[in-house]
This record gives structure tokens, C-alpha cells and sequence, in this order.
């Protein structure tokens, strides 16, 4: 059943739609990531990653719903279901138990580089087929290479 009738064409739906569910997973996998190294972080500078830690998930939650509710409009069902994730998510694995503080800024750091490397990639694959889905895609990509730099510039 479609109940949303796309404006796009099929093969451009497909490429866009591609892009929106990619977008969509690695958001929720990273908020997750931020929130689990949030609750474990420890160490010296324990507050201020805390915190970061905690901006990273307000962005990546945000912008979730947006790229969600883009691809509905576009009449693509958005999956964000813990499985889906799980099998397709480019973030590798958070450490279990504590983490010190300078550990948690690697995490994030090398989260936040998969992250944005794809969706640079998104942002390419969606220019011709769709420069709407391209510029939401280039504003949360601008964001979150934010929080990249700084957490970057913790570990240096």
C-alpha cells in the first residue's frame, strides 16, 4: 500500500530514498552511542564530556525526525527499528562498562568521522534527484562536523 504518493520519479525515489533510510539509522545509532557513552564516561573531565556528550544526542535526535518525516513525505516508510540499526549502522561498537573520559572523546571522534564520510556521500547521491533532501542533508551534516571539530580539538 502506498498511502503517500511521491513527487519524484521511481529511480530518483529510490536513490533519495536510499539516502533518507542511511541518514535515519546512523542518526539513531549515534544518539544512541552518545547517550551510552554519556551514562559511562568518567575521568577528570568527566562534566564537560558529559555534557557534549549530551548535545551530540539533542542534534542527531532532532534531525532523526526530520529526515524521517522527509522521507514520508516523500512517500518512503523511515525504519528506525533497533534491528534495522543494529545491521545497518556504520558506527562500530561502544566499549562496555566505564569509560574514561579520554577514551569517550575517541569514541565520538571516530563515531562522528563515519558519520559525516557518509553523509558526504548522501549529499552527492542526492544533489540531481532531489536538492531539497540535499540541503536538510547538508544542514545536519554542517552540524554534526561541529561536533566532530570540537571533540576533535579535546583530543588533540
Amino acid at each position: 500500500m502506498a498511502a503517500v504518493k511521491s513527487t519524484l520519479p521511481d529511480a530518483d525515489l529510490k536513490v533519495v530514498g536510499t539516502a533518507l533510510q542511511g541518514a535515519l539509522v546512523d542518526l539513531v545509532d549515534l544518539s544512541l552511542v552518545a547517550k551510552q557513552v554519556h551514562w559511562n564516561v568518567v575521568g577528570p573531565r568527566f562534566r564537560s564530556v558529559h555534557l557534549q556528550l549530551d548535545e551530540v544526542v539533542t542534534t542527531a535526535r532532532l534531525h532523526s525526525d526530520v529526515v524521517a518525516e522527509r522521507a514520508s513525505a516523500l512517500g518512503v516508510t523511515p525504519d528506525g527499528r533497533a534491528a534495522t540499526v543494529a545491521a545497518t549502522s556504520a558506527i562500530g561498537a561502544v566499549p562496555d562498562g566505564w569509560i574514561k573520559d579520554t577514551e569517550a572523546v575517541q569514541v565520538l571522534v571516530v563515531a562522528l568521522g563515519r558519520v559525516t564520510g557518509r553523509m558526504r556521500e548522501r549529499i552527492a547521491a542526492t544533489g540531481e534527484p532531489d536538492p531539497v533532501t540535499q540541503d536538510l542533508l547538508i544542514t545536519l551534516t554542517g552540524e554534526l562536523e561541529k561536533h566532530a571539530w570540537m571533540f576533535q580539538a579535546e583530543d588533540a
